[in-house]
């Protein structure tokens, strides 16, 4: 048995358990769980719904597909004061792709704009 045998024994579960609690602390769900974007995205139809939050604000998008036509409405509230209450009409349905675009840009552009505390 070497010299360091004991150490190196003694040394590799302290050194485990510092690395787990150090994995644990940078968790996002840990770390500033307030600060971050909780985003939900469900189907609705043909179309999609995203409801993003973080702390008192909420964006929301839905687009509602009919075989006639597309609606989009976006929202932006801070507690219950809205700040963005808008909406377009598409005089042709939207395709999937379409949609998922238009999710994903303005998932995209929340995150880009919303406040980093």
């Amino acid at each position: 048995m070497s010299p360091r045998s004991p150490f190196i024994t003694l040394l590799s579960p302290v050194l485990g358990v510092a690395l787990l609690a150090a994995g644990l602390f940078t968790i996002p769900s840990f770390v500033g769980a307030s600060d971050d974007l909780h985003i939900e995205i469900t189907k609705k139809g043909l179309g999609k719904e995203v409801v993003i939050t973080q702390g008192t604000r909420e964006w929301f998008m839905l687009i509602e597909v009919t075989p006639e036509n597309s609606v989009v409405l976006r929202q932006e509230k801070e507690q219950d004061r809205y700040l963005v209450d808008e909406s377009e009409t598409h005089d042709r349905p939207m395709t999937l792709g379409e949609v998922d675009a238009a999710i994903a840009d303005y998932v995209n552009s929340v995150k880009a704009r919303a406040p980093k505390k």
